[in-house]
């Protein structure tokens, strides 16, 4: 943060306001004590923090501490302590989930002055096909090489996210010592990566090797010294990952405030393996990996290739009667006019989720279900939204039995960042208009087979009540043979009431002619108090229904 200064504008109560420069809340301090500039400062944010009533919720403000970063409503007094012990999470210079709006004006004549740092200009430099190991960061960020469009917006310097990924690809074009032309300080590190994984290398193996390397190669060497080194300065092309512990029956993952706890609050199944040796680390029965869906929706907007597509969704012009994309549908529609402030940025994403569960072993291996999650990205055109690159894997629910209903334990990872991008957002660099600005999602649909669809929403797809438009107001009946519900006779009045299969006598229901109409929907409001009349949910395998 040293020799960085960062300018933010406030835009609250009608006011324009030149916040003052913020490196106190990320500088080091000596012996871990600290400063006193960051007192003042904590202070300086619990006072503007609170002074906008629509922060507070159930008497308490976000904590954007390192560990509840933003997910937790706290009381002032609890965030200072929090402060002083945990420190700020990363890349919240703007306090942009606080009222803080991060919303650059062309008529302003302050520019965001930042680090004079050859970050912001990485995207300009190079030809993709002379580099492969450029092109390698690239394909892992999913971005490719182009021009990009003058835009008549003031222009910014990149946050920290972006930062990373500009300096990774200077990596790829820094020679390995100054003179060098065969390796890039990038390519080094890779292929010894590569020869660590084909031939079973320890990480003190590693360690030994590169000591040597280094040893030979000419003073001033940009080779990394230890696999610790290099692993930190790859990070950045692979798929960040969270690995939370879950209780093997479904009932509750140990995550947050139930992060210390041995076995479950629910079956109270142990949360630990038996150790089968003194010291030996302790090793859960079953784990969630939950892959973070906000990076790789900020990556998009640091492509040139892509970020171009981004606004699509809003920018193309709908015929009257088609439906090309489900921006042109009647419920997206009405959402927009539901929610206009998040309407209004044409940046803000739209996305679809949908899961399924799937043998990977095989349909004729030891029965095993395994549930990958999906999010696809609606504010591509139709040739681009399906494409496996534009759907993205947010978590995968282990075997081998089925979760069932209790997939509501496993998704509140992904709900609480969908929570958190739809209240607060996260700050994004758009390369197009090279702009920071705060991107918001939404969580338009969820696409599922009918089986899969009862799990996710939580409806019985079985018996006479299978229907969730009609609910108890259906016309279901039991095969007499069968001993199954059968809906066939039930569609007919769905129909206008002056169509000709309502009268049809003899291929419908044996003379009876169809004169009710299709019930109605629930309106939000009822349908919450018919959920709510259910009490409290008990989940887990063990629990029953």
């Amino acid at each position: 943060m040293s020799g960085k200064t960062n300018i933010f504008v406030m835009f609250y109560r009608g006011s324009i306001e030149v916040m003052d420069d913020r490196s106190w809340m990320y500088r080091d301090s000596p012996q871990g004590l600290r400063r006193m500039d960051y007192y003042n400062g904590v202070q300086d944010f619990i006072n503007f923090a609170t002074s906008i009533p629509r922060n507070f919720t159930d008497g308490g403000i976000r904590c954007p501490c390192r560990k509840c970063k933003n997910l937790k409503f706290l009381h002032q007094d609890v965030i200072t302590m929090h402060f002083l012990t945990k420190g700020f999470m990363e890349d919240y210079l703007c306090w942009y989930a606080h009222g803080e709006l991060f919303v650059p004006d062309e008529s302003m004549e302050e520019q965001v002055v930042g680090s004079t740092s050859s970050a912001s200009n990485m995207h300009e430099v190079g030809n993709e096909n002379s580099n492969p190991y450029r092109n390698m960061v690239m394909d892992a960020m999913r971005m490719s090489e182009g021009n990009v469009r003058e835009c008549p917006i003031v222009e910014e310097e990149p946050n920290a996210d972006a930062t990373r990924f500009f300096d990774l690809l200077r990596d790829s074009d820094d020679p390995l010592w100054d003179g060098c032309t065969n390796h890039s300080k990038l390519s080094a590190v890779a292929q010894v990566f590569t020869i660590k994984s084909n031939h079973g290398l320890s990480e003190a193996g590693y360690d030994k090797i590169i000591e040597w390397a280094r040893s030979i190669l000419p003073e001033g060497n940009r080779l990394k010294e230890n696999f610790y080194a290099a692993k930190s300065m790859m990070k950045p092309l692979g798929l960040r990952y969270q690995k939370i512990d879950i209780c093997p029956n479904f009932c509750m993952l140990y995550y947050l405030e139930n992060t210390e706890m041995t076995e479950c609050m629910t079956c109270e199944h142990s949360r630990y393996k038996p150790r089968t040796s003194r010291g030996k680390t302790l090793v859960a029965y079953k784990k969630l990996r939950y892959f973070p869906i906000t990076p790789r929706l900020q990556r998009l907007f640091m492509s040139p290739r892509i970020v171009e597509h981004m606004t699509w969704h809003q920018s193309h012009h709908a015929v009257d009667g088609v439906i090309v994309h489900p921006s042109d549908s009647e419920a997206w529609k009405h959402f927009n006019s539901m929610h206009p402030h998040f309407s209004a940025e044409s940046r803000n994403v739209c996305l679809g989720l949908c899961t399924n569960g799937f043998n990977p072993f095989g349909s004729f291996a030891v029965p095993y279900s395994c549930w990958p999650v999906i999010l696809t990205v609606y504010n591509l055109p139709p040739g681009m939204c399906m494409r496996p690159e534009f759907m993205f894997l947010s978590m995968v629910i282990p075997g081998p039995s089925s979760p069932g209903w209790n997939i509501d334990v496993c998704l509140r990872l992904l709900i609480d960042e969908l929570t958190q991008l739809w209240s607060s957002g996260a700050l994004t660099y758009d390369i197009s208009r090279k702009q920071n600005f705060v991107i918001k999602a939404a969580l338009m649909w969820t696409i599922n087979d009918f089986p899969a669809y009862g799990m996710v929403s939580g409806w019985s797809t079985h018996g006479k009540l299978t229907c969730p438009y009609c609910i108890e107001n259906n016309k279901a009946f039991m095969l007499t043979n069968g001993g199954k519900a059968s809906f066939f006779y039930c569609h007919r009045r769905f129909l206008p009431h002056n169509h000709r299969y309502r009268k049809n006598r003899k291929d419908f229901f044996v003379g009876k002619v169809e004169n009710d109409v299709a019930p109605s929907c629930l309106s939000d409001e009822k349908l919450f108090d018919v959920v709510s009349e259910y009490g409290e949910i008990v989940f887990g395998l063990q629990s029953g229904k």
